[in-house]
């Protein structure tokens, strides 16, 4: 499903397969594949990433970047992807590290990016709260100017990993008298083992707790963590939810799952014959072809245009057809997978939650793909206005 590549091209993918694959230790890769990861196989892989210059490769080159063509940098995503190559954290080199990099002081890049980079820091993203998810703009959480910090008050849900969080990148309302509600909020970076923090899981219908709810009581920021200027944090959390969003489509996941699928199709038996030849079960997979095809060129298209530092505002198209794509795809996987899918692993450990297969898990845990990084219905608006001028 490859798009034509040039020779230097595929010189440049085939180098990086080498570090991908060579590098990167066999059992990290078999348990990113089968959606099991840990903490432990997420630092392990990004810090091998960072010591061979590939964790950060979008940053400026002053802090690790390596100044790719979009082409390449398309190729580096999907050779991650498709090669179950754990993602360097997205918080880190997707989100914070880029604002920094972009918009932070000088003593706030040197202190924070190579850590960010190196995951030497965790960071944790505080966006969304209980009245403010998909509309982000109406978050409530205030951050209020006392000399020199900031108090921060409210709450922040939905915190994919915080459990493992030591910093947290935080929205919050500075100015609650603006005249529009995405203006007086401002950019901010909190010490998780400050005073006055209170963290929750919340355990999701797969029986997993990746997401988590922070309470703020009063919690002092130093004013030297606010990032940029103080008020505009609504351009910074714009230009962060871009790169999100793009991510969030996850192209060459959905293009290994399809070549995994394809293969274990045509030896599945059933009381028909092989699943791959099923007239439904082929005719979803071609579509699921088709679609990737189209997804690949539109992220192309997005990274080539966030090459000047602005976000695209098709990145919310690829986000909405993205995810679609791999609950799809998530779907024909159950399908495959039959009575088996209810099955566990022998060496499992008996344990209610984990009663459903991989597959099973991964088919629930896949529906939080059309809410977050701003809800499908809401990209809709936004492809909407700013793609179609309606």
């Amino acid at each position: 499903m490859d798009l034509e590549l040039s020779e230097a091209d595929v010189t440049f993918r085939d180098g990086l397969r080498e570090v991908f694959l060579g590098a990167i230790p066999e059992d990290v890769r078999r348990r990113t594949a089968l959606g099991r990861i840990t903490r432990e196989d997420i630092v392990t892989s990004q810090r091998i990433l960072n010591e061979h210059g590939l964790a950060v490769p979008h940053w400026p080159q002053k802090w690790g970047g390596r100044g790719w063509t979009p082409t390449q940098s398309h190729i580096y995503a999907s050779e991650l992807q498709r090669n179950a190559v754990p993602t360097p954290l997205a918080f880190n080199v997707s989100m914070v590290g880029p604002i920094i990099a972009e918009f932070g002081s000088e003593a706030q890049q040197q202190k924070f990016l190579p850590a960010t980079a190196n995951l030497d820091i965790w960071w944790s993203q505080g966006f969304s709260e209980p009245e403010a998810g998909s509309d982000l703009a109406s978050l409530r959480t205030t951050a209020r100017r006392e000399g020199d910090a900031y108090v921060l008050n409210g709450q922040k849900t939905w915190t994919t990993l915080g459990q493992y969080g030591e910093w947290m990148f935080v929205l919050a309302r500075t100015d609650p008298d603006a005249p529009r509600k995405q203006q007086g909020l401002s950019f901010l970076l909190l010490d998780l083992a400050t005073p006055g923090i209170e963290h929750r899981p919340i355990k999701l219908v797969d029986g997993s707790s990746e997401v988590n709810e922070f309470f703020f009581d009063n919690v002092e920021i130093p004013a030297e963590n606010l990032v940029g200027e103080e008020n505009k944090g609504w351009t910074y959390a714009k230009f962060l939810l871009g790169n999100e969003r793009n991510g969030i489509a996850q192209v060459g996941t959905s293009q290994r799952i399809y070549r995994e699928l394809a293969a274990a199709a045509a030896g599945q038996e059933t009381e028909d014959g092989p699943l791959a030849a099923d007239p439904q079960f082929r005719s979803a997979m071609h579509t699921a072809k088709t679609t990737l095809l189209a997804l690949e060129a539109t992220q192309m298209r997005v990274t080539g245009a966030s090459e000047n530092g602005a976000a695209s505002p098709v990145s919310s198209l690829l986000k909405m057809e993205g995810t679609q794509a791999l609950q799809a795809l998530s779907r024909l996987r159950m399908h495959a997978a039959g009575p088996d899918g209810l099955l566990l692993d022998a060496e499992a450990p008996l344990r209610a939650e984990h009663a459903a297969s991989v597959s099973a898990e991964q088919y629930l845990n896949l529906r939080k793909l059309s809410i977050f990084g701003g809800s499908n219905e809401i990209q809709r608006g936004v492809i909407a206005k700013t793609i179609l001028g309606l």
